[in-house]
């Protein structure tokens, strides 16, 4: 990560704990709607509810998201990504659950063929930060590919997901792919009043490594269970980096992807 070099404008006084206290804080404000999750989940095990844990959490999920756009904390454009990933998950979780990659062994009313209805809000916490931090940092991208690059390539990283049961799995393939066609983007963000830039593939290793740990979290919370799992809680398998990193790739481009349109259709 390296400075773009603004100091003219930045007061001399700032120093780099500042510039990475204020990074800190605007990454966990960010985080405010997967900490509700995880907050959602800790309680629903320590708590007697009068209902199903599952059904608790997808209704603390409700409420929590409606708080958060009556607060203004999200805008209602960000909502509509946030409802996509909400879709794209759930759609990801009942093919995964069928397969046996992992599963949700307890009741709960709000149960789609073995998947609770609030799984599909863990993919959209992803979105939910991805889209307050893009805000709060004033985040900008530069040499981002041309779209006939990025939209095949995020559909081959979804579909992965589902064809690897299978078709050969070309996960190692797309990631060698992701650092070829992103090799010159560079993210730029301004955490307090310094701009900073970062490559892109970077950027995408360290979500991936921060969405694992919280995956770590949530199956100690007892979100889901992986199938060695089942006899007790370990932690999960490190190879998970390289999937949660291309979750993270295909929801950076998308939303990437529709901001560009966005700003297009301004001009």
């Amino acid at each position: 990560m390296h400075d773009v070099g603004n100091s003219q404008t930045a007061p001399a006084r700032v120093g780099l704990w500042r510039e990475a206290a204020a990074f800190v804080y605007q990454n966990a404000a960010s985080c405010l709607f997967p900490l509700i999750i995880f907050s959602l989940l800790a309680l629903s095990q320590v708590l007697p509810l009068p209902l199903a844990r599952y059904d608790f959490v997808l209704l603390g999920c409700l409420l929590a998201q409606a708080a958060m756009l009556a607060g203004r904390l999200e805008t209602w454009d960000e909502f509509k990504v946030i409802l996509m990933f909400h879709v794209l998950g759930l759609a990801l979780e009942l093919f995964k659950t069928q397969m046996g990659s992992w599963s949700y062994p307890e009741p709960a009313l709000t149960k789609l063929f073995g998947v609770p209805l609030y799984s599909g809000f863990m993919y959209a916490s992803v979105a939910s930060f991805m889209v307050q931090a893009w805000r709060r940092f004033d985040l900008q991208l530069r040499r981002w590919p041309a779209s006939h690059l990025v939209v095949p390539l995020g559909l081959l990283i979804y579909l992965n997901f589902f064809s690897h049961h299978w078709l050969p799995d070309l996960r190692w393939i797309l990631v060698v792919a992701v650092f070829v066609i992103f090799s010159t983007s560079q993210v730029v963000f301004t955490a307090h009043v310094r701009t900073w830039r970062m490559p892109l593939p970077l950027s995408f290793l360290f979500i991936g490594v921060f969405v694992y740990l919280a995956e770590n979290i949530a199956t100690l919370l007892g979100a889901w269970v992986y199938p060695d799992q089942a006899a007790g809680w370990q932690a999960v398998n490190v190879g998970k980096i390289s999937s949660w990193a291309l979750l993270v790739i295909v929801s950076f481009m998308i939303v990437a992807q529709l901001k560009r349109v966005k700003a297009a259709r301004r001009r």
